[in-house]
């Protein structure tokens, strides 16, 4: 997956994919005085997974854990690499699109994650260059804990823009 990411059209979607969808809607919660950062629970369940920066979790990540802003944004920048090469590999044509599409697979799996992208009707729909049909099946995942919410709706409404 090396080649496709030193491709500039996919270095150009990571950026658009960090800074027009994850960063303003995953935000920097629990922002300090010192612009260090602190976990938060997801606020989909009001629990696990702990989270910190913008939207980054995993077994480090506990409730009493702090961040400075760069390690969020290291964090921010590895796990798009991750989401990125992932979405690629389940599908490979995606890299002969705009980076506009492109940008819009990779925050959704950033936030609903690879194992989810790859069992979706949405990933069928972008397999199968249906733009307008992934559109549809994006804006269905605006639930967290059964719970629509009004922050993933807006995600989710921004990145099928993405998508036509």
């Amino acid at each position: 997956m090396v080649g496709p990411l030193k491709n500039t059209q996919v270095a150009e979607a990571i950026s658009i994919a960090k800074e027009t969808l994850c960063k303003p809607f995953e935000g920097y919660a629990r922002r300090l005085p010192n612009g260090d950062c602190h976990a938060y629970p997801d606020p989909g369940t009001g629990a696990q997974p702990w989270t910190i920066g913008w939207g980054s979790t995993g077994p480090e990540v506990k409730q009493d854990t702090v961040w400075t802003q760069q390690q969020a944004e290291a964090s921010l920048d590895n796990h798009l690499l991750h989401f990125c090469a992932g979405v690629l590999t389940l599908s490979p044509t995606l890299v002969q699109e705009p980076p506009r599409r492109i940008a819009a697979i990779i925050s959704f799996a950033y936030n609903c994650g690879l194992r989810n992208y790859r069992i979706s009707t949405l990933k069928k729909r972008v397999d199968a260059k249906n733009w307008d049909g992934a559109a549809e099946e994006i804006v269905k995942w605006n639930k967290a804990a059964g719970r629509v919410l009004t922050g993933l709706t807006r995600r989710r409404q921004a990145e099928a823009r993405l998508l036509k």
